[in-house]
């Protein structure tokens, strides 16, 4: 491993010189006056004085050697479509879309907000943003009206891009409204959208509003709209991301950070070359889409793969099917993609040829050994864990075989990737801990090229969110518990706060137990994420109500159950929905009142609760595990 470990020690301690040589797989109109400027810490500003476009980087300067090759295949199991767009018919696309945008009014700056299923438009509209030097905040589709609003709020776009439904597993999500609600709920909404009319909801237009995309489109045909070339430094895009309180964080990236981390990661983690095909089955809603579907493979010259659909649907065979058909090189999914076809019938692993397909890399949630070990003993094809979050924007800890091939451990993300000062830090001394000790994943700043560098409009929650939670050092916490073993290989352990982790997404524990909250009929309520062997965590709620009797078992208490969830439903969206939601006389609470969150988990898993002797009424405990049965 003397390789990659040498190449880490070099991202880490020349800095400079690695990330000058890493910025020569990026074009920039203007050279960067210097690496990093860190004279400021935590905000790390890469390659200040550099002018580049991510747009681009991923389409214009492919032209000249990949024009006619394929750069984008669009397949929809829920609509049966198909559509490739070679890099030529990409750029046409995209540039049709920069033009109806800026009819709009949107200039460098502005922010255009994209609230879409996973069709193409989606992809042009990110692309044409990134042309124009304007901000776009996708927000994954469907997700529900307050959300939306909140966003709107957040971020003060001057468009919404948007369709009038989404399709998942057979079943029409209406988005059109659920945007005009939010709109309604939103102080300052923008005076226009652009909707993308699939066909599948009827839906209401108002025409001093909704500018119907075909049409504009349409009328743009042909359009050539000028790259503006951004500042690195400048923002690319707000992704916005739960926390531990009901507000959501806009996760705010770079520029040229983001184009140069990408570039590198597709050579060095994904083993990856121009000419080859990408599957990520992420969405773009979420920052996995944004890196892995849409900017890293298009930067890094491949053919990507952007899918409609499930992993079940027609059948359990439907992505090994694509990978033979479109001889996909790397397949990106999450465990609980696999979990799931773990439950299909084994013959459906055999029925296509995967000689293409050179590894599968999984990410978005723990990794556990069964499912790594059985899809890998499945397939006969290296299984890849890696580990990274919204705001790292790229794997902070991964195999690297564009580095080194060396062995993996099922269960371990393997190493810190390169630009990553990782450590496993003791959560109340701030120090390093020795192998095979647990503690607090954190990253010592300056955060890697393509990291966030702030929240958007909110500098001090940055610092005060990622870098104050260590005591007696500035150091950047994953909110992760980790490990490290003798060989350091690291692992991680779950969270250290009230984010949980539901088949990738990440949901705010504190947001869903706000919305539960806001029923007349609730006192107060926990929600907590227990472990679930599909999707790895699933949110549980408990909650005390004003009026113990109307907890009684029976058809009351079912109605009342339906109407809180509803309630979740209308605030969050379905994503957020407790799979299971108990009354209990009262919540498990310390003496000072704090919620023995961690003990109700404990008792949902089956597990020992451990030291409870500040524990104020032991009988609460007995509730929880009454209310299970």
């Amino acid at each position: 491993m003397q390789t990659m470990r040498d190449f880490h020690y070099g991202s880490i301690h020349h800095r400079d010189n690695f990330w000058r040589e890493q910025a020569r797989r990026i074009h920039w109109e203007t050279p960067f006056e210097r690496v990093l400027d860190d004279s400021n810490l935590p905000f790390a500003r890469w390659f200040p004085g550099g002018r580049t476009n991510l747009c681009y980087n991923a389409v214009d300067r492919w032209l000249e050697t990949r024009a006619d090759e394929r750069a984008l295949v669009w397949v929809s199991t829920e609509v049966d479509q198909t559509r490739e767009f070679t890099v030529r018919q990409l750029y046409d696309e995209v540039n049709a879309v920069a033009a109806v945008l800026r009819e709009t009014g949107v200039e460098q700056g502005d922010r255009v907000l994209i609230y879409m299923p996973m069709v193409p438009e989606a992809v042009f509209t990110m692309l044409a943003c990134a042309r124009l030097g304007a901000i776009h905040s996708v927000v994954f589709g469907g997700f529900a009206s307050v959300n939306l609003a909140q966003r709107i709020d957040d971020a003060a776009p001057k468009v919404i891009v948007s369709a009038d439904a989404g399709s998942r597993g057979g079943k029409v999500v209406a988005y059109k409204p659920l945007l005009d609600r939010a709109l309604t709920l939103a102080r300052h909404p923008p005076t226009r959208t652009l909707i993308l009319d699939r066909g599948l909801a009827p839906m209401q237009t108002d025409p001093a509003r909704d500018i119907d995309y075909a049409e504009a489109r349409a009328r743009h045909a042909g359009a050539e709209v000028p790259v503006v070339w951004m500042e690195s430094t400048a923002p690319s895009y707000i992704l916005y991301t739960s926390g531990t309180t009901g507000t959501p964080k806009g996760v705010q990236r770079d520029i040229g950070g983001y184009a140069v981390a990408l570039a590198s990661s597709m050579a060095y983690i994904f083993d990856g070359k121009p000419g080859e095909t990408f599957f990520c089955t992420s969405d773009i809603g979420w920052v996995v889409g944004h890196s892995y579907i849409v900017y890293g493979p298009l930067i890094g010259g491949q053919t990507t793969v952007l899918y409609e659909g499930t992993p079940v649907r027609p059948d359990g065979a439907i992505l090994w099917r694509l990978i033979e058909q479109y001889k996909v090189n790397t397949l990106f999914s999450a465990p609980t993609a696999i979990r799931v076809l773990k439950k299909q019938d084994p013959a459906l692993l055999k029925q296509h040829d995967l000689t293409s397909l050179r590894a599968i890399y999984l990410a978005g949630e723990p990794l556990d050994e069964p499912t790594a070990q059985w899809v890998a003993d499945s397939l006969g094809k290296p299984v890849i864990d890696n580990y990274w979050q919204t705001e790292s924007g790229w794997p902070i800890l991964a195999a690297q075989p564009g580095v080194e091939r060396v062995p993996t451990k099922f269960g371990s993300p393997s190493f810190p990737v390169y630009g990553f000062d990782v450590r496993i830090v003791d959560e109340a001394t701030g120090e390093d801990m020795g192998p095979d000790e647990k503690g607090v994943v954190a990253i010592v700043p300056p955060l890697p090229p393509g990291a966030m560098t702030t929240i958007w409009g909110n500098d001090a929650r940055f610092v005060e969110t990622y870098f104050t939670s260590v005591p007696n050092r500035q150091v950047y916490s994953t909110f992760d518990w980790g490990r490290r073993d003798a060989d350091g290989y690291y692992f991680i352990l779950g969270r250290t706060d009230d984010v949980i982790n539901v088949a990738g997404h990440r949901l705010g524990t504190r947001e869903i137990e706000e919305s539960i909250s806001s029923h007349a009929g609730v006192a107060e309520c926990a929600v907590v994420g227990v472990a679930d062997a599909i999707k790895g965590q699933t949110a549980v709620a408990f909650v005390v109500l004003k009026s113990a009797q109307v907890g009684e078992p029976g058809p009351a208490a079912d109605a009342l159950r339906r109407e809180m969830l509803a309630v979740v439903d209308d605030q969050l969206g379905a994503i957020a929905r407790p799979s299971a939601l108990r009354f209990v006389q009262a919540l498990p609470k310390t003496r000072s009142g704090k919620v023995l969150r961690r003990a109700i988990v404990a008792i949902c898993e089956g597990r020992e609760t451990g030291d409870l002797t500040t524990i104020e009424d032991p009988s609460t405990l007995d509730q929880i595990k009454d209310s299970l049965q």
